[in-house]
């Protein structure tokens, strides 16, 4: 079954933001360049079985039905709603972040 897949604009500043780090801090753009590439392709294979990654194990994300995986180094967040068909990413960051601070401030929780 096929989900449409939407980032949200929290997602699109963390995607950006990893590439000028890489092209402009790093400056690689190449390198920049595929790891946006790898993320975008994970992240739109949502589209088949998005329940296949395991749940974010803390609260209120697992409750939420917050998800997660690994790309390189990154960590991509989204939520799957089944009766919808969709599949919204919330964030993507660095692994080497303190995750659930950059979670609790997305909400503002």
């Amino acid at each position: 079954m096929m989900y449409d897949v939407q980032l949200s604009e929290q997602a699109e500043k963390d995607i950006r933001g990893i590439y000028e780090y890489i092209a402009f801090d790093l400056q690689s753009p190449i390198a920049a360049s595929g790891q946006l590439d790898r993320l975008e392709e994970a992240i739109y294979k949502l589209d088949h079985m998005p329940n296949r990654f395991r749940r974010y194990d803390k609260e209120p994300w697992r409750s939420r039905g917050l998800r997660l995986f690994a790309v390189d180094n990154y960590a991509v967040f989204y939520i799957p709603d089944v009766v919808k068909k969709q599949v919204t990413v919330i964030r993507v960051m660095y692994g080497g972040r303190d995750i659930d601070s950059e979670l609790r401030r997305y909400t503002g929780a």
